[in-house]
């Protein structure tokens, strides 16, 4: 058996071809994986066809030592996992005492009765390994076909990352020669993937640079709105050599870099309100409530956040937040003079510290020649001082929203640690 095993996935489901549900499962269990230093090398999606998944897992187990399967654990028709493996396998179906039983708990602990729709979820194949699972009914599993290990895993994204867990545990015993890695995640904001990595590559090439250790893995995983980079070692003896490594970083990147970890604006941003006694308030038109959602989807956002105010049409935003009729007349909706009077408002009524009010045209329709697709005011600060901006940012409706939302949550982190107002992103998309 190799010291490390070749990995593939198997996702079920028809709602995964149809697009109905849009698989982000591969990408959890592949981030786990990485941890042990196991990369994913195939990943297949089939629908609810029970000869195309036998006859798919099949071909798997002959080509990998690990074969992890998600979905088709549930209660009805279409969850074939069970009846597949154990097809694959050569195994009878039988009802296991220990899924029983979970059952059992979790139907008695939710008042409900165990009818036989959820009674099927503890017919597994015969002597297979149970998966616990924390949060749901359906027990995950794990079997062995041939020299290949299968673990079958739920669909529902919550109860499939409490069961990788015990996945893992179970690989690490059975191939003990897997390497635990070291990654340290940096995320920023306000970078793109290739301005990153062309910056450490100049940085590299200046003269009598020093040249970056193998021992240390540079990976990048972009997203809106940020963009992780990541430094991962396998040998705790190039914790120095990582350090330096982060050092270069953080001197090549700044105050792009939000914090370490699973750091965001919004969890940032409420830390220094926290630290300092503050709180904040929101005022929103073209993003519809997504600067305040960001701030309260973080645990104990109260301490700092006091309220957001969404004020769509015109008439709101005088009614709610004391916007001046002649200022939209005069200005309209998208401009410096209503932004500011909607901060100015936000600060009075919530009687918070700070506030960002935002304005602009999401698209795809709606944009003039003087203010196109993409158009954005901001203004943001206290009671003394409110600083404003005009940035043009043209993509895609939903893309400009969560992008305009976590510039306003960035602009005021910068503002709380006595950063430049405006850094190079907005300074590049500055419209006015």
């Amino acid at each position: 058996m190799p010291q490390t095993p070749r990995v593939q996935l198997l996702l079920t489901g028809n709602e995964l071809m149809s697009g109905d549900t849009v698989d982000s499962n591969s990408a959890t269990i592949a981030h786990r994986l990485a941890t042990l230093g196991l990369a994913v090398g195939r990943k297949v999606t089939l629908g609810d066809d029970p000869a195309a998944l036998v006859a798919e897992l099949a071909a798997m187990a002959r080509d990998a030592e690990v074969v992890i399967v998600n979905g088709g654990l549930g209660p009805t028709v279409d969850d074939l996992t069970a009846a597949v493996v154990a097809e694959a396998a050569g195994l009878p179906l039988a009802e296991h005492p220990e899924a029983l039983a979970h059952l059992e708990r979790w139907c008695a602990g939710r008042g409900l009765p165990l009818d036989g729709a959820n009674r099927k979820q503890a017919l597994l194949p015969a002597g297979c390994t149970i998966l616990p699972n924390a949060r749901g009914s359906a027990v995950g599993f794990a079997v062995d076909l041939g020299s290949c290990r299968i673990y079958c895993t739920p669909g529902v994204p919550g109860e499939l990352a409490t069961m990788l867990e015990p996945v893992c545990d179970d690989l690490t015993e059975r191939w003990p020669g897997l390497g635990a890695v070291d990654i340290l995640r940096l995320q920023t904001f306000g970078l793109g993937e290739s301005t990153a990595q062309q910056l450490i590559a100049d940085d590299n090439a200046r003269e009598h640079a020093a040249p970056w250790p193998p021992a240390v893995n540079l990976g990048f995983r972009a997203g809106a709105p940020q963009l992780e980079i990541k430094l991962a070692i396998t040998d705790p003896a190039a914790a120095a050599d990582r350090d330096a490594c982060l050092a270069r970083l953080e001197a090549l990147f700044g105050d792009h870099i939000i914090g370490r970890g699973d750091a965001s604006l919004a969890g940032e941003l409420l830390a220094l309100l926290r630290e300092r006694g503050l709180t904040v308030a929101t005022a929103e038109s073209c993003t519809g409530g997504a600067i305040a959602a960001a701030l309260t989807r973080v645990p104990g956002s109260s301490a700092a956040f006091e309220a957001g105010y969404v004020t769509y049409s015109n008439a709101i935003k005088t009614r709610t937040l004391g916007v001046r009729e002649e200022t939209l007349a005069t200005h309209g909706a998208v401009s410096e003079a209503v932004v500011r009077e909607m901060a100015t408002g936000a600060l009075e009524r919530a009687g918070a510290d700070l506030a960002v009010a935002v304005s602009g045209v999401a698209g795809p329709e709606g944009g003039t020649a003087a203010k196109p697709v993409g158009t954005v005011w901001l203004a943001w600060g206290d009671r003394e001082q409110l600083d404003t901006v005009c940035l043009l940012w043209p993509v895609e409706r939903t893309l400009f929203q969560t992008m305009v939302a976590a510039l306003a949550l960035d602009l005021l982190r910068r503002r709380l640690l006595a950063l430049p107002p405006l850094p190079s992103y907005a300074r590049q998309r500055r419209a006015a």
